[in-house]
């Protein structure tokens, strides 16, 4: 029976941690080892606006520890992580290259959406109770010390998700600058929580039912492990849990530190944090409330262990992604049954022409979502739609893509309805990081030039917005793309528009796509 060891590294906002797992086909993924160093990077970055030396020099040092640990298991394979706090710091690429040359270790500064999948996936990693669960309404929701996600799932699908720019950290420093006295402290933290969630409840939550509220993150194991002790299984009801809320927020400081077995620090943060969950379970009105006691490097082990088929992981997390889009697309009145036969035409194009885009499965997804988001722009502006539908694509955050992956679609898209410019295309992205993959500039504008072309020609060929070309079949003969399409109703919009797409198609692929129309006797 092979087993791969592998350490997860989380470099937090407030602690950094990292995971030792054996992971294996036969029995999955399991933790052997587990180390913590609380350090505040949080509070310089949400203060200062940067990281200061102390604080990069004494984790650099504990990173070292890190390293010397991995050695100690024969570690070779591991990945590294930092969240918002190095993220959001002006002196991010100075750290992150202070802590190679001092360490030897590679962290990548990863963005919200990146880092909320992989929670999910540590919670999916507990497969048959999490496919039971999110099969009726369920609620998620993942407090970090910089920032909140909640997202909501009904019939194994994720409906919809969304930041929440208050984590346990950011929120006490936040209310640290306001002189409260001690009796104003939680009534301002949940009047300023109810603020932010007003919008998600009105705008997403709505009417939907929600049985279940999926608790995770850092905050939330100390209190199962700690203040939630009669806990017979890793789920209780709500009142259980409005009464162990009740019990902390009575609590003086000392009191909390000396329950939970944590510092004058770290007590005040489990305060906001508590919060937050306390106030999202009344807004969902959820009936129980499940601790599956995961963290991010848990996470982190279980998309490595996906990625590298050491375990299958039975929920569907590309569907998850397309199907954010497809709300987001709702949720800027984009033509459904359009977009829908965009989305399968391009697929089908992308996959009868594979050996002359040389591209993988995770372009093909991207190619999706730009095919499902391609008109949403129309909402704003119909004459800058395709400004519009850049600027939306990327002020929104899609579960489960990077930044990069993010401008990549949102460039697609720009790119489908005006003159390809190869100089032109936006890059806000450092593409440093991704040199040793190939992903320079050029890669990257290549890519986007490609799935762009495949996007043109599925959008041209269902131009008039009647699916009438539905049934096409496509076959690539003679180095030429044939589609065949058979219907009784003229194609003048679809051939015209076809006519105007082909050419820069050629252009890309060196094939030359030709469209054949039979009419029905």
């Amino acid at each position: 029976m092979a087993i791969k060891m592998f350490a997860a590294i989380d470099v937090g906002s407030f602690e950094l941690e990292m995971g030792i797992y054996e992971i294996s086909q036969s029995f999955g993924i399991r933790e052997v080892d587990h180390l913590r160093h609380v350090l505040a990077l949080g509070k310089d970055t949400y203060n200062d606006g940067k990281i200061g030396y102390g604080l990069v020099k004494e984790m650099c040092q504990v990173l070292k520890n890190f390293t010397e640990i991995m050695k100690s298991y024969r570690i070779t394979e591991y990945r590294a992580y930092a969240t918002s706090a190095m993220r959001e710091a002006k002196n991010s690429q100075i750290v992150l290259d202070q802590i190679q040359v001092r360490t030897g270790l590679i962290v990548k500064s990863i963005n919200n959406s990146e880092l909320r999948l992989m929670s999910y996936k540590a919670v999916a990693s507990k497969d048959a109770a999490f496919q039971k669960t999110v099969q009726k309404g369920t609620a998620i929701i993942d407090v970090g010390f910089g920032s909140t996600q909640i997202s909501l799932f009904d019939k194994d699908m994720l409906v919809s998700t969304q930041n929440i720019f208050l984590g346990g950290l950011r929120m006490r420093e936040m209310i640290s600058r306001w002189n409260l006295s001690a009796g104003e402290v939680v009534p301002v933290m949940e009047e300023l929580v109810d603020n932010e969630l007003y919008p998600f409840k009105r705008i997403y939550l709505k009417e939907r039912e929600i049985k279940c509220l999926i608790a995770t993150g850092e905050s939330i194991l100390f209190m199962a492990k700690s203040g939630i002790r009669h806990m017979e299984s890793d789920r209780v009801s709500a009142e259980q849990f409005r009464s162990f809320y009740n019990r902390l927020l009575s609590m003086r400081p000392e009191e909390i530190e000396d329950y939970y077995g944590v510092d004058r620090e770290y007590a005040s943060i489990l305060v906001s944090s508590a919060i937050i969950y306390g106030r999202v379970l009344e807004m969902t009105g959820a009936e129980t409330v499940w601790i599956p006691g995961v963290s991010l490097c848990d996470g982190i082990a279980a998309e490595y262990a996906q990625e590298k088929k050491l375990v299958k992981l039975r929920h569907d997390f590309n569907g998850d992604i397309l199907s954010a889009a497809r709300n987001m697309a709702k949720r800027y009145k984009c033509h459904g049954a359009h977009i829908q036969e965009v989305d399968r035409m391009a697929s089908e194009l992308f996959d009868v022409t594979k050996k002359y885009h040389g591209l993988g499965e995770r372009e093909r997804l991207l190619l999706r979502i730009a095919a499902i988001l391609h008109d949403c722009g129309k909402f704003i502006s119909s004459s800058r739609e395709t400004q519009s539908s850049y600027q939306i694509i990327m002020a929104t955050e899609i579960i489960g893509i990077s930044h990069l992956e993010r401008e990549i679609v949102a460039n697609v898209v720009r790119y489908c309805n005006q003159e390809f410019a190869y100089n032109g295309v936006n890059l806000e992205s450092d593409l440093s990081q991704y040199e040793g993959r190939g992903l320079t500039k050029r890669a990257v504008t290549i890519l986007i030039a490609k799935l762009t072309a495949i996007l043109r020609l599925a959008n041209a060929l269902d131009k008039s917005q009647r699916q009438k070309l539905a049934g096409a079949s496509l076959a690539v003969k003679d180095g030429k793309l044939v589609i065949t399409a058979t219907c009784q109703e003229t194609i003048i919009l679809e051939r015209a528009s076809f006519d105007n797409t082909a050419e820069f198609f050629e252009e890309i692929f060196g094939i030359q796509p030709v469209l054949k129309h039979k009419r029905r006797v």
